[in-house]
């Protein structure tokens, strides 16, 4: 098995990309604040998904980086807050991306207390 068949990274990977087709319509003064901050977290879900999967014969190290995927999902959430607030999204774009991130982070969580059931310390 891949890590791109993982399914915490392909929903992950998914959310990334709708985050960011709709952060190229935020305002050009937000490119190197929140722009840049909420594509940089919303890839890194991915990115430590895909690290945790390699580093599963070390289970601390699965754990760690799946916990920190996890913290990125949740910083992820926050800048997606400070879009809505600023109008950036509307309400309903909000409530689909924080569903998904929510059930991202579900699936990360799965993979914490399940560990054996993606090899870890195999």
């Amino acid at each position: 098995m891949k890590f791109q068949d993982l399914l915490a990274y392909q929903k992950s990977f998914s959310l990334a990309m709708k985050i960011f087709e709709i952060t190229k319509r935020f305002p050009k003064e937000e490119m190197y604040s929140l722009t840049d901050q909420i594509r940089r977290s919303s890839r890194s879900v991915s990115a430590n998904i895909s690290e945790s999967y390699r580093k599963r014969v070390y289970p601390k190290n699965f754990h760690s980086k799946l916990t920190d995927s996890d913290a990125e999902n949740s910083e992820t959430q926050v800048w997606l807050e400070f879009s809505l607030k600023c109008n950036y999204i509307n309400e309903s774009v909000y409530n689909e991306l924080l569903n998904e991130s929510n059930e991202v982070g579900k699936l990360i969580n799965y993979m914490i207390l399940n560990p054996q059931k993606f090899g870890a310390g195999v």
